[in-house]
């Protein structure tokens, strides 16, 4: 089961500069297997649409799977966070961190473009990046 983020998400369904690699990644990868979003993704991409319906349409349009956070996974996402903090790094939203957690330790895989974040924080997350 692989996860993906919403970012990458919002640029495929705005078809914005990337959305030709986002595409063909995340052919490869239903291929494959299971692509799956979670709770924090699915809010984030919620609030770039037009709504929550118009969001899992797309969704289900695509053949991505919702799977929730699991409670070992928002516990995991707080401790990063914290440890964030601590460093006295930038602030950053939640849904960052449960969406690294989520990948970590209920899926395979993230899906994203934000690999210096996740690789810092989710230390053996393998990460997927929509190339060109």
């Amino acid at each position: 089961m692989i996860a993906i983020d919403a970012p990458v998400l919002v640029e495929l369904l705005t078809d914005g500069a990337q959305a030709d690699a986002v595409e063909s990644c995340l052919r490869q990868c239903l291929g494959n297997g299971r692509v799956v979003v979670c709770d924090a993704a699915l809010a984030e991409l919620s609030a770039t649409l037009k709504n929550g319906a118009e969001a899992l349409s797309a969704l289900e349009e695509m053949g991505i799977h919702f799977n929730a956070v699991e409670a070992k996974s928002a516990l995991r996402a707080g401790e990063m966070q914290r440890r964030r903090r601590q460093r006295g790094g930038e602030p950053r939203p939640i849904a960052d961190f449960l969406v690294g957690a989520h990948a970590l330790l209920q899926c395979d895989a993230l899906i994203t473009n934000d690999t210096v974040f996740y690789r810092d924080y989710f230390k053996g997350l393998k990460l997927i990046v929509p190339q060109a």
